[in-house]
């Protein structure tokens, strides 16, 4: 009986509507897979993919990965956690931006392959062309610890994935971030919570060492 109400062309944009809706559901692949680190620790990763040509992914490059590097988002509010900053970078909320996953206490988000380049650690240096990009968050009522644990078992995974050493594995401070035109904004203390005074001390050496457990 609806179907009466559309003329010819209403009908044809509703159709058109969908067709497009659905091209762009198919445009973002995703799925969820369970993987198993050497360890014997075993993560559950949503893919869900930045589309091809949005901002965030306009120009594609490969890389072959050298490093991980582990950053926190510093963003407290509670609904800030690994799904949320999965559709910011599918939204393209803040620019040119791009990681490979998010992480909270339940959930791990991954929203480039990991042979792909992002835009996470120092503008066109090798934090971006050669590293692996984790962001943990920080969300109100999300748990540190948890997060950190599945930070550190999805660490060691792609570890073995990749053959990374540990000595590979680096916070965002080890990236010192110059711009193409040559503003040099420095380190970042990053990820804020496994810094010493602003830089990497005990609290990292304790990460890395959760991380080990894990291999």
């Amino acid at each position: 009986m609806l179907l009466r109400r559309f003329s010819p062309i209403a009908f044809a944009l509703v159709a058109a509507s969908f067709f497009f809706l659905i091209s762009c559901v198919s445009y973002s692949p995703d799925g969820k897979s369970v993987v198993t680190s050497r360890g014997g620790k075993s993560l559950s990763i949503i893919k869900k993919m930045i589309p091809l040509g949005n901002l965030n992914r306009r120009d594609p490059k490969r890389m072959k990965p050298r490093y991980i590097t582990i950053h926190s988002t510093a963003n407290p509010s509670p609904t800030a956690d690994a799904e949320a900053h999965m559709r910011l970078l599918h939204n393209a909320g803040r620019g040119r931006l791009s990681w490979h996953f998010s992480v909270d206490e339940d959930s791990i988000y991954q929203t480039l392959p990991t042979t792909e380049q992002g835009q996470h650690a120092d503008y066109q240096g090798p934090g971006n062309r050669y590293s692996i990009g984790i962001e943990m968050c920080e969300n109100k009522g999300n748990s540190r610890e948890k997060t950190l644990e599945q930070t550190a078992k999805l660490t060691a995974y792609l570890m073995e994935k990749h053959d990374i050493p540990i000595s590979k594995v680096v916070p965002h401070y080890h990236w010192r971030r110059v711009r193409s035109d040559g503003k040099d904004y420095g380190h970042k203390a990053c990820p804020g919570f496994l810094m010493d005074n602003g830089k990497p001390g005990k609290k990292w050496k304790a990460f890395l060492q959760r991380v080990k457990c894990y291999q």
